[in-house]
């Protein structure tokens, strides 16, 4: 039973974000950006209340942020690999480990994580719902951690048609992040996320008139108008991609992130896995299955001995 000193803890004070509500000229720019005196690499630029902005990338870190232009010195490239600081940066090294693996039809891109010390990457994923969000996830993860960690890292992806439909949901997650209890890595789960009952290979974004282009840009554009800034993750729908379709998803700067730890689909967590949960409301198994998780280490994460791993920190090579 979740005491009240935790529901007082999880029901923070709104707390809004700030949003680019009126994005304009969104689009895939690639460029050498420098802000005081940092180099970073630009892969996105847009304009909102007649000022422009650029999407930008550490190459080592993988941290995305938000930079006026007019802060910055910026040069546009015409492909990511022209960038000066892209070669032989965590970023380049991610892209490569990306291509060694996309050829499977499912679960392809980088599916577990390097970590230092025990535990598990947790990503939670968003798809289209009407069911509200499952919070006993965020309140088993506050309970289990409660005294040990202050602000918990996790991965939330995030679709479109989600967001759409849990505007108090979303604004629940970003007080959590805000208050410092969360330390959230905002991953692209598509706009729409399609989904229909014709196999794998003709499903999710390999279904017909699917356009790529418009599920990865309007996602982001919707995220940033809630607040959020897209992390430089991606994660297909149904973890079902196609060699052609990874390129195209490389070719707007992102880093796809599979799974080896599906729990619904009764995979086990090991130490390093990229577990996998739905919190929207679809996947009871999985989250009966994670809490079932935490329960069992929770000796470990008394002693420490067993975390969870941010997943930028994770796939630093």
């Amino acid at each position: 039973m979740v005491c009240s000193i935790l529901f007082l803890l999880i029901k923070p004070e709104l707390v809004f974000s700030q949003g680019y509500p009126h994005i304009v000229n969104y689009r895939v720019y690639f460029a050498n950006v420098s802000y005081q005196g940092r180099p970073y690499i630009g892969i996105r630029t847009f304009r909102n209340q007649n000022l422009d902005y650029i999407l930008t990338v550490d190459p080592n870190t993988l941290e995305t942020s938000v930079i006026k232009s007019a802060d910055c010195n910026s040069t546009e490239v015409s492909h990511i690999q022209n960038i000066a600081h892209f070669s032989g940066s965590t970023y380049a090294k991610s892209f490569q480990h990306v291509r060694d693996h996309e050829y499977a039809l499912q679960d392809a891109g980088i599916d577990y994580a390097f970590p230092k010390e025990r535990g598990i990457n947790l990503t939670i994923d968003l798809c289209p719902s009407h069911k509200p969000l499952d919070k006993v996830v965020f309140e088993s993860l506050f309970s289990a951690f409660r005294g040990i960690e202050s602000s918990l890292p996790i991965a939330i992806s995030l679709s479109g048609k989600w967001i759409l439909n849990h505007e108090a949901d979303l604004q629940w997650l970003i007080n959590l992040k805000n208050k410092g209890l969360l330390t959230i890595t905002w991953i692209n789960h598509t706009y729409n996320h399609r989904v229909n009952k014709d196999p794998l290979d003709h499903n999710f974004l390999l279904a017909a008139g699917t356009h790529v282009n418009a599920e990865i840009l309007d996602n982001e554009m919707l995220m940033l108008k809630k607040g959020i800034v897209p992390s430089v993750f991606f994660r297909f729908p149904g973890l079902v991609s196609s060699h052609e379709i990874m390129e195209e998803v490389l070719g707007f700067g992102l880093i796809p992130i599979g799974s080896d730890a599906w729990l619904a689909k009764g995979q086990h967590a090991q130490d390093g896995s990229i577990v996998l949960i739905h919190a929207n409301g679809n996947e009871e198994v999985g989250v009966q299955d994670f809490i079932q998780l935490l329960n069992s280490e929770q000796k470990n994460i008394r002693n420490k001995r067993w975390i969870l791993h941010d997943l930028h920190e994770g796939v630093e090579y």
